[in-house]
């Protein structure tokens, strides 16, 4: 692998390892205001993004690479209301597809070819996230300042169980 393509997987690997970070914090919060189906719901992203940079870890030792880290930064720990938690989380997943993107430029720029094969499936998976985050949204929209949509859509959020999907 090109140490241009090395150095790119490298940021996002700590990028991935960063939103991990970052949902760890929103999953503490969301139990701090006792809606335990968004923590759940928090875990099971948090357990995905972890997925996402071990795959990219893994695919940088298969192409003869090494894995640097760079300092995580700290993620924020307070929203106003759920509401708000998702618009940032849907701001932070918007950011995340255009660091993909990103790397698929460098993979087209030094020709790397099975870089963005692999990376293919990360922007499969991108628009799905942005796609269930911004569903959520629309959701605490709608629901406003009714508890009772909040309490309902907290145990629906509740019954997400994370599966670690196919390499």
């Amino acid at each position: 692998m090109k140490k241009k393509m090395e150095k790119a997987f490298n940021k996002q690997v700590n990028a991935e390892l960063y939103s991990s970070y970052l949902y760890l914090s929103m999953e503490s919060y969301f139990q701090s205001v006792s809606l335990t189906g968004f923590a759940k719901w928090m875990r099971g992203q948090v357990q995905e993004e972890m997925f996402h940079g071990i795959k990219i870890y893994d695919y940088i030792h298969e192409r003869g690479g090494r894995a640097q880290f760079d300092a995580i930064d700290k993620p924020v720990s307070e929203w106003n209301s759920p509401l708000v938690a998702f618009e940032h989380i849907l701001a932070h997943e918007q950011n995340v597809t255009e660091l993909i993107n990103d790397l698929i430029d460098v993979s087209l720029d030094v020709r790397d070819h099975a870089a963005k094969a692999f990376l293919d499936w990360f922007i499969i998976e991108q628009v799905e996230e942005e796609s269930t985050v911004g569903e959520i949204v629309d959701r605490l929209r709608l629901i406003g300042d009714d508890s009772s949509g909040l309490f309902l859509l907290d145990s629906e959020l509740g019954k997400r169980v994370f599966t670690l999907p196919a390499k």
